[in-house]
């Protein structure tokens, strides 16, 4: 039993899927069931029950979870604290963000943390926004770009990075959803995208509560990236923060739309759980996000 073998059981754990865990995992699906059956041949316990249709685990292999968790967590720890000092710090931290904070946000931090921390090896996992914040408080990864919530949770630590406007974007080629020949938005019949959860659809649902509308919706996506990609198309209005339009492939074929009652800004940040604070490399990450004082005010 080694630690790759720990870390491909915990990949089978997270997935369920044999496929998806080998391609995760970058091992062909035979060579990643192979190691599978080596570590339960070296426990001697039976850790998956798996058919043609379903993966479930045993209860050795719900016990044997917990044991692998624990191993990984205690070698991370240990490789994070095993120091010197601050400046020669060696180790590893995971990043969860969106595909749009991977490239709208995270340049310039990652840029001076791998300066000034070249030792460190940073994990980039990217996912769906409403994910951010859970994985954090699962202790899933070490660190999350998220929008900040209306309340934070009691164990989590946030920082923020940059504010930016919350819009609506209209397809600049297609002037089907404006009243006449004014520059006005039929709210009543125009087809909107909407973000299927998190901070900005539930500030959509207030906006369009309080305007007495009842929205009709086109479609409820997981991302920014999409939401824009089917504004483009003439879909209907879709709902972002303006930061994600500046590096867009689509923002020649879009433009805001000035509706109001406005939207309260955006503010974006990373957040931590408060049991990781002490933990030397999240700690010098978190110094980089609140000493760059230059990020741009959207």
């Amino acid at each position: 039993m080694d630690i790759i073998q720990l870390k491909h059981f915990l990949s089978i754990t997270e997935t369920l899927h044999f496929g998806k865990s080998s391609i995760r995992c970058n091992l062909s699906p035979s060579a990643f069931t192979r190691s599978i059956k080596r570590l339960e041949a070296d426990l001697g316990y039976n850790l998956l029950e798996r058919n043609n249709r379903s993966v479930m685990l045993t209860p050795a292999g719900e016990l044997f979870k917990e044991y692998a968790v624990d191993i990984l967590d205690k070698l991370k720890e240990f490789k994070n604290t095993a120091v010197i000092n601050e400046t020669n710090l060696k180790g590893e931290i995971s990043l969860y963000c969106t595909v749009t904070a991977c490239y709208s946000i995270l340049p310039p931090i990652i840029e001076d943390f791998r300066l000034k921390y070249p030792d460190i090896h940073i994990n980039l996992i990217t996912g769906n926004e409403s994910s951010t914040m859970q994985k954090v408080m699962d202790e899933e990864v070490d660190i999350s770009i998220i929008s900040m919530p209306e309340k934070l949770p009691g164990n989590i630590i946030f920082h923020p990075i940059t504010i930016t406007p919350l819009v609506f974007v209209a397809p600049s080629f297609n002037t089907a959803f404006l009243q006449g020949n004014s520059q006005k938005i039929d709210l009543e019949n125009t087809p909107f995208i909407l973000p299927e959860k998190g901070v900005a659809r539930k500030r959509a649902d207030r906006w369009f509560h309080n305007k007495n509308i009842s929205p009709e919706v086109y479609a409820q996506v997981s991302g920014n990236e999409a939401i824009l990609a089917m504004v483009s198309l003439g879909c209907g209005i879709g709902l972002v923060p303006e930061l994600v339009i500046d590096k867009s492939p689509f923002k020649d074929k879009i433009r805001i739309v000035d509706i109001k009652p406005a939207f309260e800004s955006y503010l974006v940040g990373i957040c931590m759980n408060k049991s990781k604070n002490n933990n030397p490399i999240i700690k010098v990450f978190s110094e980089i996000v609140q000493n760059r004082k230059e990020l741009k005010d959207y």
